[in-house]
């Protein structure tokens, strides 16, 4: 009976993509994606992220990001944070050409073999979640890929855990490593290319 109940919630999750910068209308499920990273990577996990009012959010946070949401009645329960790798906000550009320029201590520096990209067909997916209790990984990554494709984007570039390379694995995404598995006190990291499909 749980498990039935624990599917029909799962069909009525919506996934939306929001940008603040096209739509102010989307400040509030925003507001509320990041409050629950906050919830996730800094009161679950421990993370040591600046938290303001609740909210987690950083210099990648800006009206130029796109965020893929996904909520339940108004909560949402997962996401993650699109950046096209052109982004450029005062110093600092994108997380994996960042930390591989030693601009982001404690993310490890030697995370890309080579210096990571610079151009409009190519994105970073970062701060990816989902809330215990849901199975919408691969819903969240097939609309991102969705609307990077609509865009024209040729690949994404993740920073995850090991595990995450698994799942774009099994969805077909052609993940290639841009360098070794990382760590530090957050847990264990990896930067890695992906096709658009």
């Amino acid at each position: 009976m749980e498990q039935l109940a624990q599917r029909a919630m799962q069909k009525n999750v919506q996934i939306d993509i929001a940008n603040v910068g096209d739509k102010i209308e989307n400040w509030a499920l925003v507001n509320a994606f990041l409050q629950a990273r906050a919830e996730t990577f800094v009161d679950g996990m421990n993370w040591d992220l600046f938290v303001h009012d609740g909210i987690e959010f950083e210099q990648y946070d800006t009206f130029a990001t796109t965020y893929v949401i996904a909520h339940l009645d108004g909560d949402v329960v997962g996401g993650a944070r699109l950046i096209k790798t052109t982004h450029r906000s005062g110093i600092y550009t994108y997380m994996i050409r960042d930390a591989h320029y030693g601009k982001l201590a404690p993310i490890p520096s030697d995370l890309c073999n080579e210096a990571p990209p610079v151009d409009d067909n190519i994105w970073e997916l970062t701060r990816f979640f989902v809330k215990p209790g849901f199975d919408i990984a691969q819903d969240i990554l097939a609309n991102a890929n969705e609307h990077l494709k609509k865009l024209g984007a040729e690949k994404c570039l993740f920073l995850a855990s090991p595990a995450f390379m698994r799942i774009a694995r099994s969805m077909r995404f052609n993940p290639e490593r841009l360098g070794p598995v990382v760590s530090n006190h957050d847990g264990k990291f990896l930067a890695f290319s992906c096709d658009v499909i």
